[in-house]
């Protein structure tokens, strides 16, 4: 594989070759002084820094030879091997097999190196310190029928999630008798399917983790923490498998490794006399086995559904119906076509019966036939019209019922991602799962998924606290997420609920105010439910340093897009120190909506009805200035109102000529429409209220994106094309009309662009990070070192740091520290861009005083850019 771009196949190659050349020196230091950690710490700094530059050029076969002599280098600093003859020369093949590589990726001449021959020798050092037994040869198999293809991955991907749940059960509670021993038939069930499918490597690994939950069952072994990992990767192997052997796609999956941790765990929890009944070598980790499971960013989309027989029964005779219907209206048709010609004959003989002397007294036979076929046309379209509007309302609603699927079938999934992220963060967390039969359409359940991981991701990363910090409280040290379903009206509610601390207020407003999004003075007034939605503002965060874990870098502004692209809406209510709910109200039809219609100047618009409380007439009498805001009472409860065509901004627009303002100690009345969102109400003066209908919603431009009050468009009966208006962002807007001049004032950032440091000692991350950061809007200043970026912070202002960690002269977490101990750097948002994503390396990124921590990747650029536009 040759590397097309010309700069960075240059940079590649100078910088491999310096690395290379430094590699070899060491090892020979290393060869002459085997006590000596300094060229041990260089070796592994180059040849990790090596690894990188591979997989920015995505070079995988260099990448994976480097992780390999980087294995072994780590196994001779931590004692466990002996730096022999036969491993130098070992890791000087390795290196001569990289340096091949890269002059084919460099030059396009072939290299002729067997990566695979070279990726066993390798192998082989470690494995000859632990000489246990053969590798199986695993095939991979790929199921080539297409019906079966569909069967196998439908059946498979909910045995797993049975099975994912199960085991999150199971930890929980480890005397439940009756999960136990569902889990054994999900897993029996599997095996039996792949067996049948032809599938050995799932039916291997399926049988493996049969056999650990029966040893459970039989109270042989104890479900340890460490048996729980081995058993959700493996789970998480055979799910790629899956997909493996239904697309015919290879994924590199080591199959060996996931039966190999499986078995070797069994005898720390049951005594070393147990012996597995497939034996297999400990091959070294080309890679983490949690990186096979599934990514958090590919879309969720569910591809099967399962329907009762007697629903398709019913689904065809009603098509049937249609299609006897749709004979009988061209059966009319027909009938037109006579009418028409009967018509052009009768002309014709009433003008020849005009001039003719003689006046029959006789009925003209064609009228009589005109006005049966009149008749009968009339009769039939009628009848036709009907049962066709009965058989595809009929259609329709079986259609739509056939799409539902409860929700179940995506809450079961969060019960795993629940389990690893409290372990990750020494936290524990319950997940409830609260009216799960509740249904929805599948698409809401696909629309939805990414924002409810987004929000227990933020109760666990920001909301849950610490077992310590719980019991100092007087809670319990097991926290709770409750996620709840049900259905009101036209709409499914779900509410994540934590019993953590709950929202800091004084927080959100400090964090407010640093962003000039409200004055103080503006908050002081503000009602605690619409201080809690501010964590919905684009780029909002109280956080100071931003891992993956919560929202990757990006803010809930993100879920309350995502919940508005479903016609939906958000409430946020918190207690402090007792937890925090968000409640997502779905619209259940995301095609068709039942809308108002108005008219403001002449202007038709249509507003959903779902959120209209009530409508008024108001004179102007009635109206009461308070904090310079008008407000109406309604119920003994103020409600702010303004004119729509304000709140629209279109005052000064041609469309609207005239604005109709009240007069004070007027007797005119106008009507108002009051919308509500939880305990927020709104009304909008407009001209006239017209009537109500179910329209269907056309998707917006993609050039227009979002537009603020704007939530589609429809073409009314009248073949109009009507705007519909956004209640939420139109209360939204109502709330800062006050504000208004202070938001459209430029800020300091539009005027210039943001200048970033960018610290990266190889050439081509630094060469792609700066173009990424350039076609972003960026200005970027570059330093090849720690050292050289602190020297030049020092010569202009800079808007963030953006820093790789393992660098010469002076790493990035040093730089980091030598930073903050200049107060005027207090503000300056520090990233760090680096490959180690350990949870320690997280921790030191914090101390060291670093608002970011993100982990290099082709996948994770779009993560980097989006967690920079939050902290400049």
């Amino acid at each position: 594989m040759m590397i097309e771009d010309e700069e960075l196949r240059n940079l590649y190659k100078i910088s491999c070759k310096e690395r290379l050349q430094k590699l070899e020196a060491g090892l020979l230091q290393l060869a002459e002084h085997p006590g000596d950690e300094a060229p041990l710490e260089l070796l592994q700094r180059e040849i990790h820094s090596l690894k990188g530059d591979s997989r920015s050029v995505e070079l995988d076969t260099v990448a994976t030879l480097a992780q390999h002599i980087e294995n072994i280098l780590k196994s001779l600093q931590r004692r466990e091997m002996t730096l022999t003859a036969e491993v130098n020369d070992r890791l000087y093949q390795g290196l001569n097999a990289i340096g091949q590589l890269v002059h084919e990726a460099v030059t396009g001449e072939p290299s002729r190196v067997d990566v695979a021959q070279v990726n066993e020798l390798m192998t082989a050092v470690c494995e000859d310190s632990h000489p246990d037994t053969v590798v199986p040869q695993f095939a991979s198999s790929d199921i080539e029928d297409k019906e079966l293809q569909e069967i196998f991955k439908a059946t498979s991907e909910e045995r797993l999630q049975k099975l994912e749940a199960g085991l999150v059960h199971l930890e929980m509670y480890p005397d439940d008798i009756a999960v136990l021993a569902e889990l054994m038939r999900e897993a029996h069930s599997l095996k039996g399917d792949s067996r049948s499918a032809g599938i050995d490597t799932i039916e291997i690994l399926t049988h493996q983790i049969e056999d650990i939950l029966g040893r459970i069952q039989r109270r042989e072994v104890l479900l340890t923490s460490e048996l729980s990992d081995r058993l959700y990767q493996g789970l998480d192997t055979i799910n790629l498998l899956v997909q493996e052997a239904v697309t015919g796609k290879p994924r590199g999956i080591q199959v060996e490794q996931a039966l190999n941790r499986l078995i070797e765990v069994i005898p720390t929890a049951i005594g070393s006399e147990w012996q597995p009944e497939v034996s297999v070598s400990l091959e070294t980790l080309t890679q983490d086995l949690p990186s096979l499971a599934p990514k958090v960013d590919e879309p969720y989309h569910i591809d099967t559904i399962r329907i009762q027989t007697r629903d398709l029964d019913t689904l065809m005779a009603q098509a049937e119906e249609l299609t006897v219907t749709r004979i009988q209206i061209t059966q009319a048709f027909t009938q037109a076509e006579q009418i028409a010609v009967l018509w052009e004959e009768w002309k014709v003989n009433r003008s020849r019966e005009q001039y003719s002397r003689v006046a029959s007294v006789s009925t003209n036979p064609y009228e009589e036939s005109l006005e049966k076929l009149i008749k009968d046309l009339r009769t039939s379209a009628q009848e036709n019209s009907i049962k066709l509007d009965l058989i595809a309302e009929a259609l329709r609603e079986k259609v739509y019922a056939l799409r539902l699927l409860p929700l179940s079938t995506l809450f079961q999934k969060f019960s795993r991602t629940v389990r690893d992220l409290a372990k990750q963060q020494s936290k524990a967390v319950e997940l409830v799962i609260e009216g799960g039969e509740t249904t929805a359409d599948k698409r809401i359940l696909e629309g939805i998924k990414d924002s409810l991981m987004h929000l227990i991701r933020n109760a666990i990363d920001h909301g849950i606290e610490t077992p310590t910090e719980r019991e100092s409280l007087g809670k319990s040290p097991v926290a709770k997420i409750w996620l709840k379903a049900y259905q009101i009206a036209t709409s499914i509610v779900i509410e994540v609920v934590d019993n953590g601390r709950g929202l800091d207020i004084e927080q959100i407003k400090q964090t407010a105010i640093r962003r000039k999004l409200h004055s103080p003075k503006e908050l002081e007034i503000m009602p605690p439910s619409q201080i809690c939605a501010l964590v919905l503002a684009p780029g909002f965060s109280t956080r100071t340093f931003i891992t993956e874990i919560s929202g990757r870098g990006v803010g809930l502004d993100v879920v309350r897009t995502n919940v508005e692209r479903l016609k939906g809406n958000i409430q946020i209510e918190s207690t402090p120190g007792q937890g925090c709910t968000f409640r997502l109200q779905l619209s259940t039809s995301l095609t068709t909506m039942n809308i108002i219609l108005i008219e403001v100047q002449g202007i038709v618009h249509a507003l959903p009805f779902e959120f209209l409380q009530t409508t008024l007439l108001i004179s102007a009498d009635q109206i009461i200035t308070t904090e310079d805001r008008d407000t109406i009472l309604l119920n003994d409860q103020p409600v702010p109102v303004i004119n729509l065509i304000d709140v629209l901004e279109l005052s000064n627009s041609l469309a609207y000529p005239c604005v109709a303002k009240f007069k004070r100690h007027s007797s005119e009345r106008r009507p108002c429409l009051i919308f509500g969102l939880g305990e927020e109400k709104a009304g909008f003066f407009v001209d006239r209220l017209l009537e109500t209908q179910e329209v269907v919603i056309k998707p917006q431009s993609r050039l227009l994106k979002r537009v603020r009050n704007v939530l589609g468009a429809t073409t009314l009966s009248t073949g109009e094309v009507c705007i519909i208006l956004n209640p939420l962002d139109l209360i939204k807007s109502l709330q800062k009309s006050s504000a208004a001049v202070a938001s459209i004032r430029p800020s300091e950032s539009a005027q210039r662009k943001p200048v970033i440091l960018l610290v990266e000692d190889s050439m081509p991350v630094l060469t792609q990070e700066k173009r990424l950061f350039e076609s972003a809007g960026y200005e970027v200043v570059a330093a090849i070192d720690g050292l050289e970026g602190y020297n030049k912070l020092r010569t202009r202002t800079f808007d963030a740091v953006v820093s790789d960690v393992e660098m010469p002269n002076l790493d990035g977490l040093s730089l980091t520290a030598r930073i903050r101990q200049h107060p005027e750097y207090d503000e300056l948002p520090i990233i760090l861009v680096t490959t180690l994503s350990s949870d320690d390396d997280r921790k030191r990124g914090a101390e060291a005083g670093a608002n970011a921590y993100i982990t290099k990747g082709k996948f994770n650029q779009e993560v980097l850019l989006e967690t920079l536009a939050r902290l400049v």
